[in-house]
């Protein structure tokens, strides 16, 4: 007994006795505490070790790269995003882990738009280094806002790197491209205002400027056919074309949503009753110029483009109309109004028919400085 005791010799006696030291477990707690903790410390080591080595093996997967495989990444995708992209098509093996690992060296902010060329299975710092260099077709973005004409998108076209505005201006003087929606007769430029849907377009190195072109009236007639533009002479009593040319005066008239369709329908009612429509931003097609005061003698210039000299509407669209003001051209709302003018600080306009009511709403909005 005493061998497996290591107390002094009145602790042995006890024993021996059948007695129990009454600071023997407190002797044998202590002495115990320096295994468990090595024990732990040990545990510890040999998870950390373990989690180490399965993050080694997610930013170097064994077995080497496999097969080459193209991904293209779109505008604005951010580095999550592009960790799943390439854990799906098994290019890195985590997402999550990807993410860090890109953080931790620091990348990730300016990786380009376009397609690339990866391997799959491949290690995150060849993964890394291949988004760094950027890609081996780029993609570009080219906005074209609602409202514009023809020579201002020509003038966007040279915002992309691999186009040329001579270029494209040099295929919208051909005329060889054309919607269907374009009327016979038509040429040069002035034959695509309008018919070139104002929208932001992802292009990649390979496209030209007729690809360009030819994207901009699909998209243009794929906006109002869905619009039911084939019926436009049932419903609003002029040819599709026309009801665009109506809609690209909305565009330039309408400065909130809810008018759009009430500028429509005043359009529609001066048409019916052979009034001048009266629209200033034809004046300012004619004048070739955006903004500024018009003179007397502006208001006089002699263009058929001028709705305040000539009756109807203008021969061709004034600007690229978007989806709304095209919707609104197909959609009038109902009323008998023939006048409006801007009375709100949020953009709205007043409606009415009376002469004498469209007076008093031209004096609030002269009050409001916005006339």
């Amino acid at each position: 007994m005493s061998d497996l005791f290591a107390g002094t010799d009145e602790d042995v006696a006890a024993v021996e006795r059948g007695e129990r030291p009454p600071d023997a477990p407190h002797r044998t707690r202590r002495r115990r505490w320096p295994w468990v903790l090595l024990a732990l410390g040990v545990l510890v080591v040999a998870v950390a070790g373990a989690a180490g080595l399965w993050v080694y093996r997610q930013v170097n997967p064994p077995g080497g790269p496999g097969e080459e495989v193209t991904l293209v990444i779109e505008h604005g995708t951010s580095t999550q995003a592009i960790g799943r992209l390439l854990e799906a098509e098994g290019v890195i093996t985590d997402a999550r882990i990807f993410r860090y690992y890109v953080r931790l060296r620091g990348g990730g902010a300016s990786f380009q738009a376009g397609e690339y060329q990866f391997r799959r299975n491949a290690a995150m710092g060849d993964v890394v280094d291949v988004l760094s260099a950027g890609p081996v077709i780029r993609y570009e973005r080219l906005t074209i806002p609602e409202g514009l004409t023809v020579a201002e998108i020509i003038e966007r076209v040279d915002r992309v790197s691999f186009l040329s505005s001579e270029r494209f201006a040099a295929l919208l003087d051909a005329g060889e491209i054309r919607s269907r929606y374009q009327p016979d007769g038509l040429e040069g430029r002035t034959a695509y205002e309008g018919i070139l849907f104002p929208d932001t377009y992802t292009l990649e190195e390979r496209a030209d400027e007729a690809a360009l072109l030819q994207r901009m009236i699909a998209a243009f007639e794929g906006v109002v056919d869905s619009l039911g533009y084939d019926q436009a002479e049932e419903r609003v009593g002029l040819t599709p074309y026309e009801v665009v040319i109506v809609a690209s005066l909305i565009e330039h008239e309408a400065l909130v949503d809810v008018d759009r369709d009430r500028i429509a329908r005043v359009i529609y009612n001066r048409i019916a009753e052979g009034m001048r429509l009266d629209i200033d931003a034809t004046v300012y097609y004619a004048l070739g110029r955006r903004g500024g005061t018009l003179t007397r003698a502006d208001l006089e210039v002699d263009s058929p483009y001028n709705t305040r000299r000539y009756l109807g509407i203008p021969p061709t669209p004034i600007a690229v109309p978007g989806r709304a003001s095209l919707e609104a051209a197909i959609n009038p709302a109902e009323g008998d109004w023939l006048f409006y003018v801007r009375t709100e600080e949020s953009g709205e306009h007043s409606f009415s028919r009376d002469y004498n009511q469209f007076l008093r709403d031209r004096e609030r909005c002269r009050q409001g400085g916005w006339c």
